[in-house]
């Protein structure tokens, strides 16, 4: 069986892109390894941001992690960047922040992990980090750079579809007058682009109880919380919301359907 590595840049991360996925692979035999920038302390939550808050939201890490049947969990270390009131870069953001590391130094840490693991599989985010949070941003950039640098194989884009993200978002502006589909219009990738529709519906239950562990990130904040609004959907609902997880990989021609992340028609791996 072979080694996935998921690099993601905050817990709770892993529980709304790749759950499922991870869950799977899991079941599978293969082993599931998360890699996490930072430990989330400057997230929203009803607990003052910093050491306090990073340290619970590891603890919740953790018990996502054995949710999702993860033989290993390694936190980086940098520090949370955090976001502006505006929705942009924070200005006060903490000297170790994971958005102004250095990419090259950053990479060959997760380098490290790739080799040490013999990973044949790195996901990260596409180019624009989903939804443009400077510190998912980054992890395209230094997990980019640390497949190059191991010499990781396959490295797939976390992603959601864009086309059926934004017909949901119609639909809920009708009950939502005030819900701002605009700033989702360049967000994450259309569905032309996706290369990899993995089916996860039955992996379900294991991606709720990935999203609840994050108990922290279900309230706080002035306004809903998405992941409490997510757990608030009834089971067969969510089953179908979240039934599939998408990838983007790079280095497959346009047009290119792949329904496991080990799937791959240059022969280098395999879902079997």
């Amino acid at each position: 069986m072979s080694t996935a590595v998921f690099f993601h840049a905050h817990p709770d991360d892993e529980a709304l892109l790749t759950a499922g996925t991870m869950a799977m692979l899991a079941a599978q035999g293969h082993r599931v390894v998360l890699v996490v920038a930072t430990a989330g302390e400057r997230g929203l939550a009803d607990l003052p941001q910093g050491e306090e808050l990073g340290q619970v939201r590891m603890r919740e890490l953790h018990k996502s992690a054995a949710v999702l049947g993860c033989a290993r969990v390694v936190l980086l270390g940098y520090a949370d960047s955090g976001l502006g009131l505006d929705g942009g870069v924070a200005e006060d953001r903490p000297e170790n922040a994971f958005m102004d590391a250095d990419v090259e130094e950053a990479a060959q840490r997760l380098a490290t992990v790739l080799k040490e693991e013999s990973a044949e599989l790195l996901t990260i985010y596409d180019p624009a980090g989903g939804y443009g949070h400077p510190d998912h941003v980054q992890v395209y950039r230094v997990g980019t750079r640390a497949a190059e640098i191991a010499g990781t194989p396959i490295v797939l884009e976390a992603t959601v579809n864009r086309d059926l993200l934004l017909a949901g978002l119609r639909v809920a502006s009708r009950f939502y007058p005030s819900l701002d589909i605009r700033s989702f219009e360049s967000a994450y990738t259309p569905a032309e682009a996706i290369t990899h529709r993995v089916n996860v519906r039955r992996y379900a239950k294991a991606k709720r109880a990935a999203m609840a562990a994050h108990a922290t990130q279900t309230t706080g904040g002035d306004g809903a919380r998405t992941l409490g609004a997510f757990l608030r959907i009834p089971g067969p609902l969510f089953r179908f919301v979240f039934g599939t997880e998408w990838y983007v990989r790079r280095d497959l021609p346009p047009g290119t359907r792949l329904k496991h992340p080990f799937d791959d028609p240059k022969g280098v791996g395999s879902s079997a």
